[in-house]
């Protein structure tokens, strides 16, 4: 018997899988339903974002980011030899007063683009040898990432999402 473990196996994916089932999709359509009455987070500030409301992360139903790109500054299993496809998102929930991306996380500097978009630019950096797609405070948008996934898997993404 073979006990030998074949890493790559193990770090493989699922969620091509889970984008061909359909299973990705209906998790997005799921998603979006809380935004109606949110409780993403642990704030759970119960607005209704689809309305425009914002809570404590003063984000509404659309995907903001500040920035994309090969990133270097992690870990080196992350980073590998082209760097982790990091992408940071605007508006983090957290509220950490000492945080080392303030500007981003608490002052709003981001920009808002369209889920296509956030599709197109995983697979963007995915085509420029990023070892993965490293989504940075990304919690309060995850109904609008769900919806990048699978629009990108269904394109050819495959790398992992960490």
């Amino acid at each position: 018997m073979n006990t030998t473990i074949n890493t790559y196996e193990l770090m493989k994916e699922r969620y091509p899988d889970l984008q061909a089932e359909g299973i990705v999709r209906d998790r997005a359509d799921a998603a979006y339903e809380i935004l109606s009455d949110c409780t993403l987070c642990p704030h759970q500030c119960h607005v209704d974002r689809t309305a425009g409301e914002t809570g404590f992360c003063r984000t509404g139903n659309e995907l903001i980011i500040s920035s994309y790109s090969p990133h270097f500054g992690e870990e080196p299993p992350l980073v590998g030899r082209r760097g982790s496809g990091t992408i940071f998102f605007t508006n983090c929930n957290l509220g950490c007063i000492f945080c080392q991306n303030y500007e981003i996380s608490q002052c709003g500097r981001g920009f808002q683009v369209r889920t296509e978009d956030l599709a197109e630019i995983m697979l963007r950096l995915q085509e420029r040898g990023c070892h993965n797609i490293n989504l940075v405070s990304p919690t309060h948008q995850v109904p609008g990432i769900l919806k990048a996934v699978d629009i990108a898997a269904g394109r050819g993404l495959t790398i992992p999402i960490v």
